[in-house]
């Protein structure tokens, strides 16, 4: 059994015996990880846990070192696995001491009769002060928000066993807690209270005269409602306050909606609306159309409305009604006052007299005061109470920026469900034998379903409505939006849409529209402006304002498949095919130039194709350097893989075959070899179509290179033949040449790697190619060292290094990579490692993941040669973790030198 502490050191422990997880760096990520477990952290985000501002060098290498090292030492049962730019460990939740306090605290809300029971357990997993001895900037602020959350919920317990009479037990503790918080009102509520109820009136009146006074002098404010109102009971002997006296029967309006049936998930936004309902200030509940914010705000009002005897107030807003029918702020203000007991000839006419009796009949109440479905901030303000006592939880498609603003009201905006909570809402609807009867359906039902509520139990309705297998169903939803209709306006995904769609501006709606002509995952605000052909800011706003857009990451805008499909829908209606294709061309003219600028600046040495001039609309980046052009590289990844692919499908063969080009030198100083298999075999059906033979061999040679690195060498040779037979200049001849040097290096044929390294250079010189002849001289010379030469291949490498022009930082790098094997060799371990890091310097400059691992595995080679075996294992160590993230087969040579090496 594995249990991780972090409310406390950070520690983990298998059988009871606590495990070394190395130092404060190490136990810091792991720390990261298991904030967040089960879910991506993106390596950038680890970084900035780990080292916050303060970032050394290579921080993202000395991260994949600490992970590796935290794969070794965590149980089997463990798993941290890399992907998609990050890392996610894998573990039962409750084995985290954090996740299971927030589990037991959400359990204690939902059932009182164990309540006292599970808070007391929960709070019993503290050992100290979260993450102790580690300290960042990031652990900081998530170490205050968990205290926040431990005396919320040692509060609640407190409330509990006051209620049940145990007020004696409890009064040492609150003296202590009382000393350490001496403003707040809640725990001097408590303390008071319990000094009363043990007989002690007099401490009970001095502790209250003491607080007032301190609130006065040190914050210049008096004692809240709660805090008066427990003052004036102890002075009037008021019977409510002894333990058997029940409460003063009186009409409180409870309008609160029913819960729904059944709620799954949402345990991060629950614990979220725990900790900030204290606060004082409006919550706005904002997502998409159908995510399900009445359903959680309703579930989450009913948990808690004990917290507020007053009572519970609701209004539908209609802010986005089908009909148009939105409820006017003085018609919401009035049906509240009449709710409130107001003889109808006491409310004045005016909205803001009714306003301001509204907030004057509230004043030492506490109330929750639901506001469903509002479409602004105007429709808002009026229905606002003065007193603090009262709690404003308001839904909306908005996200209400001007209410936060103004209001300081607090913003928590709701995602989709993730993989797991849509699975347990499919549970809690259909029965887990039903899910486990067809579980790979099960699983493609949630993936079209997109994570969107309101189309889960829609399918889940029809699921339980039929006998239908979900087989059948799972089929029906391959067909767009009409399978997600349950038969009204509430529960049709495509009306709900439609609601959130027609209240846009015309130019915010055809924005809308031409997005789904993208091909995701996720779109920059550049190229949504090339999409549209103007600039779109004001629009991507008033888009992401409605949830019909999330801004995931600053300027990058998604939606889930649901909304795409909508949107795809809404164009085929509205825009003719020739201003989709207009669109469409726009779009892929802006990744085109974009990306042969940024190939252009990561590879200024390599020989250039042009492609044609971008049409009038297109809105191709500006990048002014490596750095930049490997950032876009890095960001559009996987949009340009899928643009690629929509290129060829759209019989754009010239964008795909030019995009291809520009794509495929990032995958490969990346090391995506699948990625770049992907792209080759693109590129080459196009340049077929285009009877095209320069781009035929380009394609052959990203394919060939894929092939290499996935160890398919066989089928590397084939195409690299190809490349040949379809390449008719010395330059792209040469190249290939140089790629099949590079295979039977792979194979162990040596000589057969300078054979053809050799014509290379032939080619080369006769193409006057001077760079050209540098690498194959490099090559050359490589492959001389491997035969065993070391003379001559010292002396061709140096001629290399002589050839090289300054901005050929690729070929520098190689070529202090080949000095430092010659050197190894020749006994000279020194000056290996001299050239080594000359190499290794400028490989991770360049972000070449690949060969960064393997100089660092021939670096290790010499300083272990040369009697130092902790910078070798230092060194084999960040290649295996580099190769590991890439799924490397040459990972397992790092491997196998590490084992040796004293740990």
């Amino acid at each position: 059994m594995v249990e991780f502490g972090l409310l406390g050191d950070v520690e983990v422990r298998v059988d009871g015996q606590v495990v070394d997880v190395g130092h404060a760096r190490q136990r810091c990520v792991l720390a990261a990880l298991l904030v967040d477990v089960n879910r991506l952290v993106p390596v950038d985000v680890l970084v900035d846990r780990v080292w916050g501002e303060q970032v050394p060098h290579r921080a993202r290498n000395a991260v994949a070192g600490y992970v590796s090292r935290l794969r070794q030492v965590l149980p089997s049962g463990v798993r941290i696995t890399g992907r998609q730019g990050g890392y996610v460990l894998t573990v039962d939740p409750l084995s985290v001491d954090l996740h299971r306090f927030d589990h037991l605290v959400q359990r204690a809300r939902v059932e009182p009769d164990e309540a006292t029971s599970l808070l007391s357990e929960a709070l019993g997993l503290w050992r100290g002060e979260p993450f102790s001895t580690l300290d960042t900037p990031w652990l900081a602020g998530v170490r205050s928000s968990l205290e926040a959350r431990r005396l919320a919920a040692l509060l609640d317990r407190n409330d509990l066993v006051l209620d049940q009479g145990q007020h004696g037990s409890l009064l040492a503790e609150l003296e202590e807690l009382a000393t350490l918080l001496p403003l707040d009102e809640r725990v001097a509520g408590q303390l008071i209270l319990a000094l009363y109820r043990c007989g002690r009136q007099a401490d009970a009146l001095l502790r209250y005269e003491q607080v007032r006074v301190r609130l006065a002098d040190e914050l210049g404010t008096d004692p809240g409602p709660a805090l008066r109102l427990l003052h004036k009971q102890m002075l009037t002997a008021d019977a409510a306050l002894t333990v058997s006296a029940p409460a003063a029967a009186r009409p409180v309006p409870r309008q609160l909606p029913a819960p729904p049936r059944s709620f799954a998930g949402r345990g991060r936004e629950l614990a979220a609306l725990d900790a900030i309902m204290d606060g004082g200030h409006p919550i706005v509940v904002s997502g998409t159309a159908g995510v399900g914010k009445t359903a959680l705000a309703v579930h989450w009002a009913h948990r808690v409305a004990s917290r507020f005897p007053d009572g519970q107030l609701y209004v539908n807003l209609r802010g986005f009604d089908p009909g148009g029918a939105v409820t006017a702020p003085g018609e919401a203000v009035r049906a509240f006052l009449d709710a409130l007991g107001l003889d109808p000839q006491r409310i004045p006419a005016s909205l803001d007299a009714q306003a301001c009796l509204f907030r004057s009949v509230l004043a030492d109440k506490r109330m929750l005061i639901l506001l469903d479905n509002a479409r602004d901030a105007d429709q808002i303000r009026p229905l606002l109470p003065g007193s603090p006592g009262c709690l404003v939880l308001v839904t909306s498609r908005n996200r209400l920026a001007g209410l936060v603003a103004t209001h300081g009201a607090y913003p928590l905006a709701l995602d989709l469900l993730s993989t797991g909570e849509a699975h347990d809402l499919l549970v809690d609807r259909l029965g887990l034998d039903r899910l486990r009867a067809e579980p790979e359906v099960a699983d493609e039902i949630i993936k079209r379903c997109a994570g969107l509520p309101i189309a889960l139990t829609i399918v889940a309705a029809r699921v339980a409505c039929t006998s239908f297998p979900l087989r059948a169903i799972a089929a029906e939803l391959r067909g767009g939006l009409d399978p997600f209709d349950g038969g009204d306006a509430a529960t049709d995904v495509r009306a709900v849409f439609s609601w959130s769609y027609h209240a846009l501006v015309p130019g915010a709606a055809r924005l809308f529209r031409l997005l789904g002509l993208h091909p995701g995952p996720d779109v920059s605000g550049a190229a949504a402006a090339s999409l549209f052909g103007e600039p779109v800011r004001p629009l991507l706003a008033e888009l992401t304002r409605a949830h019909l857009l999330t801004e995931h990451q600053p300027g990058r805008y998604v939606f889930h498949d649901l909304l795409r499909a909508y949107a795809t829908e809404q164009a085929s209606l509205h825009d003719s095919p020739e201003e989709r294709l207009a669109a469409t061309g726009r779009l892929h003219d802006h990744y085109v130039h974009t990306a042969h600028a940024a190939t252009r600046l990561l590879s200024p040495t390599r020989d250039v194709i042009t492609p044609p001039s971008p049409r009038a609309g297109a809105h191709p980046l500006r990048l002014n350097d490596f750095g930049q052009a490997l950032a876009w590289f890095t960001a559009e990844h996987h949009v340009l893989l899928a643009v690629v692919e929509q290129a060829a499908g759209a019989g754009l063969d010239t964008h795909a075959r030019h995009l291809a080009w520009a794509l495929a030198e990032f995958l490969e100083r990346r090391g995506h070899w699948t990625d770049l298999a992907l792209v080759g075999q693109i590129a080459l059906a196009a340049a077929v179509r285009l009877a095209d033979p320069l781009a035929q061999s380009h394609a052959h040679r990203y394919l060939a290179r894929a092939s290499t690195q996935l160890d398919a060498l066989d089928e590397a040779h084939a195409h690299l033949q190809r490349s040949l037979d379809v390449s008719g200049e010395p330059v792209g001849q040469a190249l290939t040449h140089r790629e099949l040097a590079y295979v039977c290096e792979r194979q162990g044929q040596h000589d057969q790697a300078l054979h053809h390294s050799s014509q290379a250079l032939d080619l080369y010189a006769v193409a006057g190619h001077r760079r050209g002849q540098a690498g194959s001289l490099n090559a050359v010379g490589w492959y001389q060292a491997l035969l065993g030469d070391f003379e001559k291949a010292l002396t061709s490498c140096e001629a290399a290094l002589g050839l090289l022009e300054p901005d050929d930082l690729d070929g520098r790098a190689s070529t202090w990579d080949s000095l430092g094997y010659i050197h190894h060799h020749r006994g000279d371990h020194r000056e290996a490692i001299g050239c080594y890091q000359r190499s290794l310097d400028v490989f991770r400059s360049l972000g070449d993941h690949y060969w960064t691992a393997d100089v660092l595995i021939h670096l290790g080679d010499s300083h272990l040669a040369a009697g130092d075996a902790v910078a070798a294992g230092v060194a084999w160590q960040e290649a295996l973790g580099i190769l590991e993230d890439l799924g490397h087969p040459h990972a397992d040579a790092a491997r196998a030198r590490l084992s040796p090496v004293p740990r």
